[in-house]
């Protein structure tokens, strides 16, 4: 009986809590010109971060924060019915996520403040998540702000960490497409990074993570030859014009994943292009590549590395992969494993992980992960 009991209480005091998270209505997000007396909210971020003032809206904290990297994210929480964010720059797909529940998305949202409404009141968790990428130029979020009156809360912080480091596989380039022709517009509009097996995986753990990938570059050949940074060129960076190191002593991930080669091996070399050969472009990866692990593994002395790579270009991205961390277990380092990822469909734009290959991915990398039982105690 007293079982029966204490279960019973259980059950009325759970619902009682999920009853302070129901919406009132359908969740709706619009933008506002004229805003009531706000307190800025405190708030987690994903993603590689230019933090600078913002004169003029102490409102939402006084500052803003611009990236580049793909899979950013902005996290909050409160107790009230009413929510805003900001705006400052926005050419690029935004999922607003309520206590699990989405909005519409914004499409290109022009600068400004919005509003999201449709909330009971109770407490709420808030995410601004991005899902497309941003080669061109950065975007800026201005952060979350809550009319006077609601009470602020502490977002929950995560102690595991997960980063994902590649190409356009790790940016979820197309991956909404049920079909490989795709215009250029439409591999915008279908890119959806929040989707992609990088935050799948991250979620499945309650991690915080970063996606750390570009479309089209590789480890020392870019795809079909076409000249800009290398992915390891690029990585040490906040931004894309490489004026400001990252250093974040508080992102300590204890897993990497990476997957580069793709952009390397897919195409013939061209005429003019640095390699005569390929044997001297395998050469060439394989010391720029191993180089690069060596600088992940200085920087990240306890983390468990996982090198994934698909049967594609003949096989040839997967040896070439594997020949990295050959060496690297050679040399003693026993916290890098190598994972063959074959039998994916590849049916979304150009030929990229379509949905249902981003489930086999994470589900494989889960796998992997959960046969180090001592991986989330290295740090």
């Amino acid at each position: 009986m007293r079982r029966l009991c204490r279960k019973l209480l259980f059950q009325l005091a759970c619902a009682a809590f999920l009853s302070t998270s129901l919406h009132a209505a359908p969740l709706t997000v619009h933008r506002v010109e004229t805003l009531p007396a706000l307190s800025p909210l405190p708030m987690s971020i994903g993603g590689r971060m230019l933090t600078t003032p913002a004169p003029g809206t102490n409102q939402f904290g006084g500052r803003n924060y611009t990236y580049q990297w793909p899979g950013s994210y902005f996290r909050a929480a409160f107790e009230g019915t009413t929510v805003f964010f900001r705006v400052v720059r926005g050419d690029e797909i935004l999922h607003i996520v309520v206590d699990g529940q989405p909005s519409d998305p914004l499409v290109k949202p022009q600068p400004g403040a919005y509003k999201v409404e449709g909330l009971a009141s109770g407490r709420h968790a808030i995410s601004v998540l991005v899902a497309t990428e941003s080669q061109e130029a950065p975007n800026t979020f201005g952060g979350f702000a809550i009319p006077s009156g609601e009470k602020a809360l502490t977002p929950p912080q995560r102690r595991r960490q997960i980063e994902f480091i590649g190409d356009s596989h790790t940016v979820g380039y197309g991956n909404l497409s049920s079909t490989r022709a795709c215009t250029e517009a439409k591999v915008w509009s279908d890119t959806d990074d929040t989707r992609a097996f990088g935050p799948i995986t991250a979620n499945h753990y309650h991690a915080d993570y970063q996606i750390n990938a570009i479309s089209g570059r590789g480890v020392v050949r870019n795809y079909n030859g076409f000249q800009a940074d290398t992915l390891p060129q690029a990585y040490p960076y906040v931004l894309f014009d490489k004026k400001q190191r990252y250093n974040d002593p508080a992102w300590k991930p204890q897993v990497l994943v990476i997957a580069l080669g793709t952009n390397d091996f897919s195409t013939p070399l061209n005429p003019g292009e640095r390699w005569k050969t390929r044997d001297e472009l395998h050469a060439d990866y394989e010391a720029t590549y191993v180089r690069f692990l060596h600088q992940l593994r200085a920087k990240n002395p306890h983390a468990d590395i996982l090198v994934w790579a698909a049967d594609v270009a003949k096989g040839e991205v997967e040896a070439e992969a594997q020949k990295g961390v050959q060496q690297l277990r050679k040399q003693g380092d026993r916290r890098i494993t190598f994972l063959p990822m074959n039998g994916l469909s590849f049916t979304a734009c150009d030929g990229h992980p379509s949905l249902a290959d981003e489930k086999v991915i994470s589900n494989k990398l889960v796998q992997q992960i959960d046969a180090d039982k001592q991986v989330w105690l290295s740090q």
